[in-house]
Order: structure tokens, then sequence, then C-alpha cells
């Protein structure tokens, strides 16, 4: 079976829709080579916030906003993110701001390792797509974060598919980032706080539920 093509296929027949705005906000940020979401990724999150239904959302990694931007096009919930990058955290100010969304989304700033513990909670629906190494260290807090039933969708887990790579296979400079993801990989599929599938979507995602 040729998985480019049929990838291609599930692309044309399940391509989450964008609103008019929304798309002008991908295309301006594909442009500047921002990194977003990607269309299997929306097709996938839009179809758990339909079956959620999310009250309060937690985001791990705001960028310039598009994902976030996503999540409350497609659900009645808030949204709290958080972004270490100035110059993104300006975007997605402006961006917010754009869309008028600023009374259901609180951006901090700062690293997600020294925000974290500062907050409170319950958050019903968590997306990760932050620095791909720290994953492990988050996940303390995100579970006691979680009610249970929560999920937990992390991206961008196959680390543009050097996770299946030996150690030794992997460029030095990302050994550091594949042993982490594999250590996280571990914690999440033999956790008994959580029951988690790995998909091939996009570039790898990982779907938990909080026991």
């Amino acid at each position: 079976m040729d998985g480019e093509r049929l990838e291609l296929f599930i692309r044309s027949m399940d391509e989450a829709p964008l609103s008019d705005r929304l798309d002008r906000l991908r295309r301006e940020a594909l442009a500047k080579e921002v990194p977003i979401i990607r269309p299997g990724t929306c097709s996938l999150i839009r179809t758990l916030l339909v079956m959620k239904k999310p009250a309060h959302i937690l985001e791990i990694g705001t960028a310039v906003g598009f994902s976030a931007l996503f999540m409350l096009e497609n659900s009645e919930a808030d949204i709290t993110t958080m972004e270490d990058w100035p110059p993104r955290i300006a975007a997605a100010r402006a961006n917010f701001a754009r869309f008028g969304v600023e009374d259901r989304v609180r951006l901090l700033e700062g690293d997600a390792v020294d925000l974290l513990p500062g907050l409170a909670g319950p958050y019903d629906f968590v997306f990760m797509d932050a620095a791909k190494g720290q994953y492990l260290r988050y996940l303390p807090d995100v579970l006691r974060l979680m009610p249970s039933g929560g999920i937990l969708l992390s991206d961008n887990v196959f680390l543009d598919g050097d996770i299946i790579e030996s150690h030794f296979a992997v460029e030095r400079r990302d050994r550091t980032i594949h042993k982490r993801m594999r250590a996280f990989l571990r914690e999440v599929t033999h956790s008994e706080d959580l029951v988690t599938t790995i998909l091939p979507v996009g570039d790898g995602m990982t779907l938990s539920v909080k026991r």
C-alpha cells in the first residue's frame, strides 16, 4: 500500500474546514515559516472537541495562536495557553484581538515548566505542542490538572521520523530530544493513570485519556 497516496486520499476526504479568516492566518503563518498544526491534526482535534465538549482547554505552546483559535472556533470552551518566545507572544495577542476572542483566552508568558505548577485547573482537554524534549517534564502537572476522563493530545511525537531510529542513528545534536521523547512515549503508554494510543497523524500524536 502506498502510504503517501493513502495520506493524500484521507486528507482529501477528511480535512477540517477552516473559516476564511482562519485560513488567511494559516497562509500567513506558512509564508513566514511559522509551524502550525497540520490538516490531519485539525481534523482529529475537531472530532475530539465535538466528542468531549470541553469547558476548559489547556494548550502548551501557543506559537501565533492558530491552534488556539481553531479550538475556539470548534468548541464553546475557554483556553489557557502558554508561550515563551516574545515575538510569538506578541503575534498571538494581536491575532486574538483580531479575532475578538480575548474574553475566552488567557495567554501566559513564560516557560511551561515554570507556569504549570501555578495552575489550578481542572482542564478537561489538554493540547501539548511545545518543546518536544520537555514533554515528560510537563506530564506530572498536566496529570494533576486533568480530571478523570480528561483528554491529553500530544503532537509531533515522531520527531520527523527520527523516533523509530536507534539512538546512534540520530544526529548527535538531536539525541537528547530523541531519548526524552522515547521516555515520554514509554511513560504515557505504560502509565496506570492513562489509557493511551499512538496515532500516525501528522508527525505523530499520542491520544491519552485519564482514568
